[in-house]
């Protein structure tokens, strides 16, 4: 009992980067999220825009994101450097929040958007390599869990906060906006202040084409049966938008409908890191397999169960997988990838799994048009069973490179 504890306790030994990485996410998702949260409302209700103008504005923001990741990525490889490119990022997000309470048309926010979604792309890859070079490999799970639990706190505490302040404001959208300028800027200050990247370990080779052929197959089997899993995985894990349209469907007020989520990322935020720590401990194998499990009993709950607490109930399960599978898969891409080639490996990881998030998106919605909820959520449990299935590859491709699996 005792080993076990100190093992939980081991936090105390992350090193101060990964901490430092996981409050810039914090405080950056808390930003984006309390504008995210408004800004549909914000371009139908007091723009006038339609609802189609918000789904292309979405839409474009977020493929710009993905494809950005690729070249993010395979840039900090060729530089050598992650910090650099992951204060960009931020600093693109940050500097762009003034624009959205100061933008009087959609063409100002649609550039603010696009911009600050270009930001996220820069980032991404580079500042998840960063914490896999931090990181010492017996706590890289526990590192990669933190990191997500800190952002998936700000995920919900944006949201939360948007609500207060609205009603506070008796509904200012621009004093809203203005708030969330705050917590983007202290975000930047301190990547740039109080995020350190380590030297470059002598004799690391050094990558002229990241993205070259020769250089994808350095990348190794292990890494693209990785990704080929989570590709899968994540048909099934489709956008949590649908958690929101199922509450909805269940009987839950139009009021009440965001508590959905709300459940979800608390779930989410408090399993991330216990399950990074614990599979430092006792590998990632059986970790990922129960976290698919849980989205295959979500999938089930959601589809079969009709009531409030049913959705309750999926929600809690949908935040259990995410907080089980996320920091984990990362955690892997980290283990398979060669460390020249991290930056490269995360981008295409995010790449890939993007491309697979969009495709999942419109099936869901194709099924729930033509079956219902039910079609939608038994859809994502065939998907995961699949999945499912496919994981003990990637334990015996994990276990014969000598990763911990």
């Amino acid at each position: 009992m005792k080993q076990t504890t100190s093992s939980f306790l081991r936090w105390r030994e992350i090193p101060g980067g990964v901490w430092a990485l996981g409050i810039v996410s914090l405080l950056m998702d808390v930003s984006s999220e309390m504008i995210h949260a408004l800004f549909p409302l914000y371009l139908v209700t007091v723009l006038g825009t339609s609802m189609l103008t918000v789904g292309v504005i979405e839409g474009i923001a977020e493929a710009t994101a993905s494809i950005v990741k690729i070249f993010s990525g395979a840039l900090s490889d060729r530089l050598g450097k992650r910090k650099l490119l992951a204060a960009i990022g931020y600093g693109l997000a940050a500097f762009t929040k003034p624009v959205f309470p100061l933008a009087s048309s959609i063409g100002w926010l649609m550039a603010a958007r696009f911009v600050d979604r270009i930001g996220k792309g820069i980032r991404g890859a580079p500042r998840d390599a960063l914490v896999a070079d931090i990181s010492p490999p017996h706590l890289r799970g526990a590192s990669f869990g933190l990191r997500q639990s800190l952002d998936t706190i700000g995920a919900f505490l944006g949201p939360l906060l948007a609500i207060g302040f609205m009603v506070l404001a008796a509904n200012n959208f621009t004093f809203v906006f203005w708030i969330a300028v705050v917590p983007a800027f202290l975000s930047f200050f301190v990547i740039v202040f109080f995020v350190r990247e380590p030297e470059r370990p002598p004799g690391l080779r050094a990558v002229r084409s990241p993205l070259s052929l020769a250089e994808l197959r350095r990348l190794g089997f292990a890494y693209w049966l990785v990704v080929g899993v989570a590709a899968v995985f994540t048909l099934a894990r489709f956008s949590e938008a649908f958690l929101l349209l199922r509450a909805q469907s269940a009987g839950l007020s139009l009021a009440l409908v965001p508590a959905v989520m709300v459940v979800m990322n608390v779930v989410y935020a408090l399993s991330a890191w216990p399950a990074g720590a614990l599979s430092d401990r006792i590998g990632r194998y059986g970790l990922l397999a129960c976290g698919f499990a849980m989205l295959l009993l979500a999938d089930l709950v959601l589809a079969l169960g009709a009531s409030i607490g049913a959705v309750a109930l999926g929600a809690a399960l949908w935040g259990l997988h995410m907080g089980l599978t996320q920091g984990l898969l990362a955690t892997l891409v980290a283990d398979t990838a060669p460390p020249e080639l991290r930056g490269t490996a995360f981008g295409m990881f995010n790449f890939v799994t993007g491309l697979a998030m969009l495709a999942a998106s419109v099936i869901a919605g194709a099924l729930w048009d033509v079956i219902g909820p039910q079609g939608t959520f038994l859809a994502g449990a065939v998907f995961t069973a699949v999945a499912l299935a496919a994981l003990p590859m990637v334990r015996a491709s994990l276990l014969f490179r000598g990763a911990r699996g």
